[in-house]
């Protein structure tokens, strides 16, 4: 029999619909959410509805802004000949933190996968497309996940972009930094040596 108070419960409900997040970790965010004075509860809720009510995706790379536009593409320091094209907004956050990036973004908001019905129609493909008119842009990045899903969006996209004389390219994957050869799976030596650079 489950003693856990009804208001409680229905937060750990809540807590455990975020990806990644199980009834175990629910449960401790719950609990750390009931150790909370009023104000900072009361913080907490307000800043989850003010970013659900104010933020939508930027007119022009769908990343979430308050603004018409972000900050990314309002930038005129920012290179718009080359756009990096990622799964989730949270992959913008990821690629700026290395500092070595200074073009634009695209965000997709997931990949192809036919056997769960998701198709470039789902995704922000057209709107993608449709910043390609022109000749300001020269090169875009796939930076997707080096899984099946990834790969597959990588190829379509590829394959809609270089008949327009757009460079289309990919991130190189391999070994991490400080890793062994000898713990490598094929899989990884293999992209390591094809996504090899000069030195």
């Amino acid at each position: 029999m489950d003693y856990t108070a009804a208001p409680l419960e229905k937060l750990i409900e809540e807590l455990s619909k975020f990806s990644g997040i199980g009834r175990k970790s629910a449960t401790r965010m719950a609990y750390q959410v009931m150790s909370m004075s009023d104000e900072d509860a009361e913080s907490l809720a307000g800043a989850i509805q003010n970013a659900h009510i104010k933020l939508h995706r930027c007119r022009i790379c769908q990343n979430y802004t308050d603004a018409d536009v972000c900050p990314i593409c309002a930038n005129t320091k920012r290179d718009p000949s080359i756009i990096c094209v990622v799964e989730h907004p949270r992959d913008v956050q990821a690629i700026e933190r290395t500092r070595e990036y200074n073009g634009m973004y695209h965000v997709l908001y997931g990949l192809l996968n036919p056997l769960d019905g998701i198709t470039a129609e789902q995704l922000t493909v057209k709107e993608l497309l449709a910043r390609l008119n022109g000749d300001t842009v020269k090169e875009v990045i796939m930076a997707m996940n080096p899984t099946v899903e990834g790969d597959a969006t990588a190829m379509y996209l590829a394959k809609l972009i270089k008949p327009l004389g757009i460079k289309a390219t990919r991130l190189a994957y391999g070994l991490p930094t400080g890793s062994s050869l000898e713990y490598a799976d094929e899989s990884t030596l293999y992209r390591a040596l094809s996504g090899r650079g000069e030195l």
